[in-house]
């Protein structure tokens, strides 16, 4: 893959492990997640009302809306508690040069 049709989104360092940080890019805001699973990066907004991922709960690779109690898989995006019923989007991540890209 060719790093010229990857996003450039953040450096390993801006995120701590065990943490999450919303991050604008260009065309959008994403949640990044770098948790001992990896890191995830995904579309910052709760898909059940407008409410920052970001500032909701991380535990493995499962975050907690702050509003309402969804949870969602960052590895995979699918929701998993009401009462979202939309999975939510996530993106192939590529480190590079301890930069994080998504495709």
């Amino acid at each position: 893959m060719s790093i010229s049709t990857l996003t450039k989104v953040c450096h390993t360092n801006d995120i701590p492990k065990n943490e999450m940080r919303c991050i604008a890019l260009a065309e959008k805001n994403v949640l990044v997640a770098n948790t001992s699973e990896g890191i995830f990066v995904a579309d910052e907004m709760c898909t059940h009302e407008d409410a920052r991922l970001c500032d909701g709960n991380l535990s493995g690779t499962y975050v907690k809306c702050p509003l309402h109690g969804s949870r969602f898989d960052l590895a995979t995006g699918k929701v998993l508690d009401d009462p979202a019923n939309t999975d939510l989007v996530v993106y192939d991540v590529s480190v590079i040069d301890d930069n994080i890209y998504i495709r």
